[in-house]
């Protein structure tokens, strides 16, 4: 065979030009080639010293700024380092650091893992919580408590005062008939969390780095702008829930638009407090989830509503004598429990855990624990939830303005009377009103407890909200900022409109705003909901994780629901609004496209699922699953055991750098 090879080489020199003439060329005999690798050599020679002396003037430089440095900063802490291992790059207990193995000076590659983790980025940066590990395979409280944390940090959206807001007037409009719709949404709201944590757990890409590889440039920028306006109206709420309690607290004398103001000033601070390590800003989040049960189980306690109707409303689906207003309330239920940036969120909090990823039991192990964390979290902020609707169902269902100004007569210190109207209409509940209500049927007490659980709601929701984005920023675009420019971004335009109106307004105009940030807010659920479900049933993404068929019909069923839902809320507040000609246009060519957007992301959808009829048509080929933009990836992840091309044969889902068989 070889004599072959060589005999048909030395055929093709002689009879084929081209060949012949790049053989001279090569030739190391002839003359000419000869002078001319003498003076490569030479270069050589030449560029090797000077490479040589550059070294040289670098060490010396370096060991010179170290000897500076130790000589003025004695006193300065040593970096942490984070100790992680790589099969190919790192042996048994070897350090790396940034990212970089010592020995041989070589960027990790691209494992979720080992990614490499900046100053700016998120909270978990400087170090992963471990896992214990036990003897046996059964259920562990210590590996439980290990995982606890993030599904905590996720609820809290489920609390934050926009939730609030919508419990009270629940309880207000429709009695305990609507309990059960927040019981759905919550059940709705851990199956979503559930596939997000997931995604995060099995890749170790959250849903926002996710799409930056799997969706083209144009769908992923508009796919960013949409979370952000999420964000940005979430972050609304949680101002003026934060502007309301400041202004109970201070017996009304730290006005609005002042609340407004400070609400920039602490959240900076409260941001800090991440220096002090995950754990403990992880049981920081906790103490004011206990604040909240605490302060709404006051009030909940000292309102005594009958037990009876509480239990027959949260499991009975029933509403009889429910008008519109009821039906829109329960919409609005929906919209305001279900948060489209929080599964951006939850995906990433998960990232948090050390958890071996080339070993499918460990992976197995992680989404049971973190189910059940997430379980109980969402337990807790139901039933905190169920404090709210319950007292305002028991003490402001079908109660007239004229019965509030007689029951604020008793406290005159209140000056309650000048808030409700002299008029027999209902009254028509907000977080201000509300505290006023408690404040003059209970005293005093139960207004400042109020208003202290209305403070914890709207600090710990705008902190979560704040990582919300710095995840999203860096998953989208690619980039990563200081924490104190993402949060000035952020609430900069989320106080501007706020700040006009508490300046401006008066309060009612404040909490009125709350029913149009829910509308927003309930427009971008599709662009997480749809992206979660279409990544966890893509088996080129999850591997032997992925959805199977009833998780797949269950998810797809119940993000239609609320999607149709949500759209309905919208529609209903846009006829209540009563706008002109040219508004109603704008939201009509606004419409049109939203909803062309919506089934871009569906085709996407069903073609992870893996319907392959779609993939016939070229625009589909050339616009939706097309190659996706990965020059510009500085740490490409390998998220799925399975390295070969999808049935549908979609090339932007094996398009990535560092593949690794054993990485699950």
């Amino acid at each position: 065979m070889y004599l072959c090879l060589i005999s048909k080489f030395q055929y093709e020199r002689h009879f084929n030009p081209e060949v012949k003439l790049v053989m001279d060329d090569l030739d190391p005999y002839k003359p000419q080639n000869q002078q001319n690798q003498q003076k490569h050599q030479a270069k050589q020679k030449n560029t090797n010293k000077s490479t040589k002396n550059k070294e040289k003037r670098t060490k010396s430089k370096i060991n010179q700024n170290k000897s500076n440095k130790n000589a003025t900063n004695l006193k300065t802490k040593p970096r942490k380092t984070l100790k992680m291992r790589d099969a190919a790059n790192t042996k048994d207990g070897e350090e790396v650091i940034d990212g970089t193995n010592p020995n041989t000076s070589q960027s990790l590659p691209g494992n979720s893992e080992r990614t490499l983790l900046t100053k700016a980025q998120t909270y978990f940066a400087d170090e992963k919580v471990q896992i214990p590990e036990t003897e046996d395979t059964k259920f562990s409280f210590r590996k439980l408590w290990a995982f606890t944390g993030p599904g905590f940090l996720m609820s809290i959206a489920y609390l934050d005062p926009g939730n609030i807001e919508s419990d009270l007037q629940s309880g207000t409009i429709a009695q305990y008939k609507l309990l059960w719709v927040l019981l759905s949404a919550t059940v709705l709201g851990l199956l979503m969390q559930r596939l997000s944590a997931r995604l995060g757990v099995v890749t170790g890409l959250h849903l926002a780095e996710m799409c930056y590889r799997q969706y083209r440039k144009f769908p992923r920028l508009l796919l960013w702008i949409m979370v952000e306006i999420a964000i940005i109206g979430s972050d609304m709420q949680e101002v003026i829930g934060t502007a309301i309690a400041l202004y109970l607290l201070s017996n009304k004398y730290i006005e609005l638009w002042v609340g407004v103001l400070i609400t920039i000033v602490d959240t900076f601070t409260f941001l800090f407090l991440d220096k002090y390590g995950l754990r403990k800003l992880e049981l920081f989040f906790g103490a004011l989830i206990s604040v909240m049960a605490v302060s709404f189980g006051y009030e909940y306690i000292i309102s005594s509503p009958p037990q009876v109707d509480v239990v027959e409303g949260m499991f009975f689906p029933w509403c009889t004598g429910c008008d519109s207003k009821a039906l829109l309330q329960a919409v609005g239920i929906v919209g305001a429990v279900i948060m489209p940036h929080n599964l951006y969120l939850h995906s990433a909090l998960v990232k948090s855990r050390d958890i071996d990823r080339t070993k499918p039991a460990k992976v197995r192990e992680a989404n049971k624990y973190f189910f059940i964390e997430a379980a109980i979290a969402l337990f807790v902020s139901f039933i905190i939830n169920v404090f709210v609707v319950a007292v305002f169902a028991h003490g402001l269902f079908q109660k007239t303005n004229n019965q509030m100004r007689d029951t604020c007569a008793s406290q005159p210190y209140l000056n309650g009377t000048s808030e409700f109207p002299a008029n027999d209409d209902y009254v028509e509940a907000d977080l201000y009103k509300g505290g006023i209500f408690l404040g003059c049927t209970f005293g005093m007490a139960a207004l400042y407890i109020w208003a202290v659980g209305i403070l914890a709601a709207g600090q710990s929701s705008t902190m979560t909200g704040t990582y919300a984005g710095q995840f999203t920023m860096e998953g989208f675009l690619n980039l990563q900022w200081a924490r104190w420019k993402r949060v000035l971004f952020t609430r900069t335009i989320a106080i501007v409109p706020t700040f006009c109106l508490a300046f401006f307004s008066q309060i009612q105009d404040l909490t009125g705003m709350n029913d149009i940030l829910n509308a927003i807010m309930s427009l971008q659920l599709p662009f997480a909901t749809i992206p979660t479900i279409a990544f966890t049933s893509n088996p080129q993404i999850m591997g032997e994780f992925v959805n199977g068929w009833l998780n797949k019909v269950i998810a797809t069923l119940l993000s239609i629901v609320v999607i149709g839902i949500n759209t309905y809320f919208v529609i209903e507040t846009v006829k209540a609004a009563e706008l002109e000609w040219a508004s109603l246009t704008l939201i009509v060519l606004f419409g049109i496209l939203y909803l062309v957007f919506c089934g871009y992301l569906v085709i996407h959808m069903a073609i992870s699922m893996g319907n392959t009829r779609l993939m016939q048509y070229d625009f589909v080929q050339k616009y939706i699953v097309g190659p996706t933009d990965t020059s510009t990836l500085t740490n490409p992840s390998n998220y799925s055991s399975a390295s070969t091309l999808p049935a549908f044969g979609a090339p932007s889902y094996t398009r990535f750098e560092n593949v690794n068989d054993n990485t699950l």
